[in-house]
């Protein structure tokens, strides 16, 4: 295959057919393991019609953790109501964070990437910056407006947004690594998100 930098993403009619082949493989297999072969196999199309649209394997892992990425932040987006007050916005954020971060996509993909980041660094940084990072700054996005309109008083946006996402995250995070957990009650969820507004709020809410 050739690298991911000399190529484009040509979309077809079986290229949904070849994402869905290929995550389950990944998911089986890692990223060092998923052969071209298992992947054509499991998506039904000749390796002719895999490399005529993925060139490069990194190039369709990529692909695969952007669209889920995007799907997920655009049905949360859809949800979204602009107009209510930070506290809730955070609470609903923190809510949709730690259910993609708990579903069988967020945690395989998770531990997919830590475990081959060592090898493939280049892979790792991609997956940060669409998955991770993109929440990260769409948080930090939505704090700077907040702060303008006079519900939250921030100086450093980027860091009170990875505050806010490692509160999201307390206890479930280092669970998940361990294998400790593979599922999480809305309780726990509704429990954790409480939690992180009420620290975030008292620590950069506006005084009343």
């Amino acid at each position: 295959m050739q690298t991911a930098d000399d190529t484009e993403i040509r979309r077809g009619r079986k290229f949904e057919q070849v994402l869905d082949g290929a995550r389950r493989i990944f998911m089986r297999d890692g990223f060092e393991g998923a052969s071209v072969d298992d992947i054509a196999r499991e998506a039904a199309v000749s390796k002719a019609t895999l490399y005529a649209y993925f060139p490069d394997k990194r190039l369709l892992f990529t692909e695969i953790c952007s669209e889920e990425c995007r799907r997920h932040t655009e049905a949360a987006e859809a949800e979204m109501d602009p107009s209510a007050p930070a506290a809730e916005m955070l609470a609903f954020a923190a809510r949709k964070f730690v259910t993609f971060m708990m579903s069988e996509f967020g945690r395989n993909m998770f531990r997919l990437v830590v475990a081959e980041g060592v090898r493939f660094p280049d892979l790792a940084q991609q997956f940060y910056e669409i998955g991770p990072g993109m929440i990260h700054r769409k948080l930090a996005d939505y704090l700077r407006e907040a702060t303008a309109q006079g519900e939250l008083q921030i100086e450093d946006f980027d860091l009170a947004s990875a505050q806010f996402i490692q509160l999201s995250k307390a206890q479930l995070h280092e669970k998940l690594i361990f294998g400790l957990i593979d599922t999480i009650s809305e309780a726990e969820i509704e429990a954790t998100a409480k939690g992180a507004v009420e620290m975030f709020m008292a620590r950069y809410g506006v005084k009343p």
